[in-house]
């Protein structure tokens, strides 16, 4: 059939060279990329011409590339045929290996031979025809192995050896997006979760992605259960904010009439918004769509009741291209820098980068961690009893209107209370309890005609369930006052709602039952809570408690209280202590604390009243912020503050009291007085008074370039207050003759974080929790550790923290145990390790073994997994494994472990168990030893390594460790120089014991012969 061909062939040409048409033929292509190919080419030509063959390849990214393979000259006259051998290169030929290259995906190949004639004027090639045959590239896995003709080095041989075993895997690459997987309580401020995307690292998918920017086929989905219609124009759903700080596509929002506003763009200059006709329902989960499908735009909403379906949906077409580029900028989920986010909750929400596939809305159902939660079905429960409160209200109150006898109401409420016993059924399960009637009866009557309030009914059962729960020891007090707290809760309590939540988690009395327990924080949380914004931003950091993790969720909550701590620290109450990181094994610090009738307090009153001006500090520091469990009394403080500064002249009360009569804090304002006194304490050479009066030129003078100056003089002689002002006034651009720079202020933001200063920490996890465009890339890693930092120092946690430690003082363990406990769930470092402390002492058995050993054992495991863990935890998880009271039996290798964590942070302890590990016999491992700089060991006799580890005890530089460790040292050497001259000292023992017995033979013998 080839030869008919060929003849074939040969007979056309014939014919052109008698019309002399330009032609060209490649007689036998072959079907699939072949080395060393017998190529046979048919030509002819009219005029001088050249001839010339390629071959063109394209890749799975749509790029394309072509290689000349051979060019020879044409002279007109009949046809030619001219066989060639043409040599492909080898990745396309055959499998990669250590020579031949591994190669893209190859989507087609071409052998194309042309008949070229060169312009005379321009000198281009002008193509008089051609032919091209396509070619089936084979998969890289399916072509031959190249026979090489060479001696392969041995490391190139090793190389393919590596590459024929190794499987090789597909780039997993998230098409569907997930930007929400969990439940997120949003409390419509600007806090929200924050995601951005990457390229793909598949070029194929790339390569489609930067296609589609401005024709985009995508479906972003979220599920949103409101609250409370947005309060200003609008609030944030779902946004997306370009690398020039601009809204981009798309933009979801939501408007105070609860409709939902879709913003999108195109080109310079278009952008179309489009306002859904229909409103999103209250107290409802509803699952939203955008899907964009080039010029289309559908939003579709599926609303879910008990027994509903409500389906809701608009198709839009625009006149002008969407552009949509996902990796610009960061998507936000709920409220962000530059908008405030939707009161409700937000649920599991997916992108779907690559596609826009239709879904019924039958196939909508509620994801099972909704579900799970069931936030709507304490929502209506909690509605019930709601208006069954205001009934009762208004019934006990008509009642006391036209009652004579409310004065003994109170007293007959006293006496009958205790009649009611608690119904322990939960609020969900049960009938309303007798003991609410009687207490909203009894607010009615003690009010009069004053209105009560459901929030003041809530208030009295957290009240009452607070006293119940006074000096009590034992976990079924809990299980008691739980029905009072869950009630209290659906009152709008925040505090009962934290507080059950901390009671279902921990199993205080019940049943642990985690789902429950984050319901009630994600409520509690929705409200702003400050110590349930901590706990869910734990659970979320560290994925416990059944929680997804997810560093963006837990950022969002830390966030939000780490700019709540900046507020109340400007605001001080009796109700904030300032965080203090006291452990409970510290006698030192232990020995320090003190109150209003300790000796060390009148002590530091006396040295006060005879004019030391460093216990007039000590004492106005501590009633001012309650320190060192003194109680919080800002008016006693203020009369310290005052007579430090004013009779003594001390620069640190001068100053200290300078800020009080400059904010106001439980003194009127006096700001000529307080400039005087920052005046004479800058004077005095007090750094923080220079950055006080620069802040009051730059507020109340608005005096600039003063203000400036005294900041950056400040900040060279290490002030965080400077930093943080310095870096303000930049983003401001209130910098005198010089524009805003976003950078220039996130570098003076984290200078001042690095110098303590809360605020200075929060702008910085605020920056890197999106980045600055070309300048600082995003960390949201870093951002969450910030801001965390800055949440935990929020004075409603110090106020716990120094409750447990005051029942401790008290000697009250039970009471410290569950305070430290609750503090623990926050995710607080020294409280886990107070409660591990407490389990592991047991003073006096208040606990069953059986809880405290599981108890040390869990709370020590947290407190070594803390970026900054207590060596002494090291050592009591290392002691626990030597033990055997982690899985059962005794391991000595993690046992080991531990014990260097410790001895690493400098604690002789953990040197000197290595030292008795050794002693017992144990090998300590080569990476142990080389991570103790103590490699050159490992080989060593036994008595060396002790030696050495018993030589870093003694010399740790604590005082208490160098006896003991002197000792054990001591008792090395004693067992070295045993070792080694034992063989000595049996020789001269031996000889001295021979002596006598040798003279008592000889004077035998000599008896013997001289008789």
């Amino acid at each position: 059939m080839d030869l008919q061909y060929k003849y074939i062939y040969e007979l056309l040409f014939s014919v052109q060279v008698v019309f002399a048409v330009d032609s060209v033929r490649l007689l036998n292509p072959p079907e699939e990329p072949v080395p060393d190919l017998p190529l046979e080419v048919f030509y002819s030509c009219d005029a001088p011409s050249t001839v010339q063959l390629d071959w063109t390849v394209t890749f799975d990214i749509g790029e394309s590339s072509t290689s000349l393979l051979r060019r020879w000259h044409c002279v007109p006259g009949k046809p030619r045929k001219r066989t060639l051998k043409v040599t492909l290169p080898d990745w396309l030929l055959y499998r990669p290996d250590a020579i031949v290259p591994e190669s893209r995906w190859v989507l087609s190949c071409m052998l194309g031979a042309s008949v070229r004639y060169r312009k005379v004027d321009s000198g281009d090639w002008m193509v008089a025809a051609q032919h091209v045959a396509t070619l089936q590239s084979r998969l890289v896995y399916s072509r031959p192995v190249k026979r090489h003709q060479v001696c392969f080095a041995w490391s190139a041989t090793m190389l393919s050896f590596a590459r024929d075993r190794a499987r090789k895997h597909c780039l997993v690459e998230q098409e569907t997006v997930p930007l929400l997987s969990s439940i997120f309580a949003s409390t419509g401020e600007k806090f929200g979760i924050v995601k951005n995307l990457r390229p793909y690292a598949s070029d194929v998918l790339e390569y489609l992605r930067i296609h589609a920017l401005a024709f985009p086929w995508s479906k972003f989905s979220v599920w949103i259960l409101v609250t409370r219609h947005c309060q200003d124009s609008s609030c944030g759903v779902l946004h997306h904010i370009d690398s020039q700080n601009n809204y981009a596509t798309p933009t979801v929002l939501l408007t105070q009439s609860g409709r939902l506003h879709v913003q999108v763009h195109g080109g310079p200059g278009e952008s179309t918004a489009i306002l859904f006709p229909h409103e999103v329902p209250l107290s409802k989960w509803c699952h939203l769509t955008v899907t964009f499908q080039g010029r289309q735009v559908t939003i579709a909403t599926v609303c879910l009741g008990k027994k509903s379906r409500t389906v809701k949906s608009t198709e839009n077409r625009l006149s002008h291209d969407i552009r949509l580029d996902d990796t610009d900028g960061y998507f936000v989920i709920g409220g962000g820098r530059y908008v405030k986010g939707v009161e409700g909750y937000f649920g599991p929400s997916f992108y779907d980068r690559n596609r826009a596939s239709p879904q019924s809305s039958s196939e909508v159902v509620l994801p099972d961690v909704i579900a799970e939660v069931n936030l709507t079905g304490w929502m209506h429960a909690c509605g019930e009893f709601s208006h069954y409160i205001n009934q009762s209200i208004r019934f006990y109150s008509l009642l006391a209107h036209q009652s004579k006898e409310s004065s003994n109401r109170l007293e007959m409420f006293h006496n009958e209370k205790q009649k009611y016993t608690l119904n322990t059924c939960e609020l969900w399960e049960g009938a309303v309890p007798q003991y609410v009637t009687k207490i909203v009866q009894y607010l009615a009557f003690k009010r009069g005609r004053r209105a009560v309030s459901p929030d003041a009914v809530g208030r009295a059962l957290y009240s009452l369930s607070l006293r119940k729960l006074d000096g009590v020891s034992s976990m079924r007090a809990f299980a008691q006052v739980l029905p009072l707290l869950l009630n209290a809760s659906c009152l709008n309590n925040t505090a009962a709602l934290h507080m059950s939540s901390l009671i279902y988690s921990l199993g205080l009395g019940v049943e642990n039952e985690p789902s429950k327990a984050w319901l009630l924080a994600l409520l509690a949380a929705q409200k702003d809570h400050r110590l349930a914004l901590l706990r869910l931003g734990h659970l979320h950091h560290r994925g416990l408690r059944g929680v997804l993790a997810d560093e963006d969720v837990a950022y969002a909550y830390y966030a939000n209280l780490a700019r709540q701590t900046t507020r109340d620290r400007q605001n001080p109450s009796p109700e904030q202590v300032y965080v203090e990181d006291i452990y409970l094994h510290d006698d030192e610090i232990l020995n320090l604390q003190t109150n209003k009738d300790h000796h060390i307090f009148q002590w530091l009153k006396l040295q006060a009243y005879q004019g030391a001006p460093d216990a007039e500090q000590a004492l106005a520091r501590m009633l001012f912020w309650g320190q060192q469990g003194v109680s919080p009394n800002i008016e006693a403080a203020l009369r310290h503050y005052e007579r430090g500064a004013v009779r003594l002249e001390d620069p640190v009360s001068m100053y200290d009291f300078a800020i009080v009569l400059l904010q106001g804090h439980g003194v009127q304002k006096d700001i000529p007085k307080a400039i005087k006194l920052l005046k004479k304490a800058m004077d005095k050479g007090f750094v923080p008074a220079i950055s006080a009066l620069a802040w009051y030129y730059e507020r109340l003078e608005l005096d600039y370039e003063k203000a400036v100056e005294l900041w950056e003089r400040a900040d060279d002689l290490g002030s965080p207050d400077a930093a943080l002002n310095l870096g303000i006034v930049h983003s401001l651009g209130l910098y005198p003759q010089r524009p805003a720079d976003q950078y220039m202020a996130y570098k003076y933001f984290l200078k001042a974080a690095e110098r303590g200063h809360i605020r200075g920490a929060a702008e910085v996890a605020d920056v890197w929790s999106t980045g600055l465009a070309g300048r600082v890339s995003r960390r949201p890693s870093d951002a969450l550790l910030w801001a965390k930092w800055a949440a935990e120092q929020n004075g409603y946690l110090g106020r716990l923290l120094r409750r447990a430690l005051n029942a401790f003082l008290k000697s009250d363990l039970f009471g410290s145990l569950v305070h430290y406990m609750m503090a623990a769930e926050l995710g607080v470092a020294v409280a886990q390790f107070n409660v591990a402390y407490l389990c592991d002492q047991n003073e006096g058995d208040f606990l069953a073994p059986a809880f405290a050993l599981h108890c040390k054992r869990r709370y020590y495991n947290l407190t070594v997994h803390n970026p900054k863990p207590e060596p002494y935890a090291f050592l009591r998880m290392g002691d626990m494994w030597y033990d055997g009271l982690v899985d059962g039996r005794k391991r000595l290798t993690p046992a080991a472990q531990m014990y260097k964590l410790a001895a690493l942070r400098s604690e002789p302890q953990g040197w000197y168990n290595l030292g008795l590990l050794a002693e017992e016999g144990y090998r300590l491992p080569m990476p142990l030893l080389m991570e103790l700089g103590l490699s050159q060991f490992y080989l060593a006799d036994d008595a060396e390594l002790r030696t050495a580890l018993y030589k870093r005890c003694r010399d740790s530089g604590i005082s208490d460790s160098y006896v003991p460790c002197s000792l054990a040292l001591l008792k090395v050497h004693l067992q070295v120089f045993q070792k080694e001259y034992s063989t000595a000292i049996k020789y001269v023992v031996t000889v001295v014991a021979a002596a006598p017995v040798v003279l008592v033979v000889r004077g035998l013998v000599g008896r013997h012969v001289l008789s």
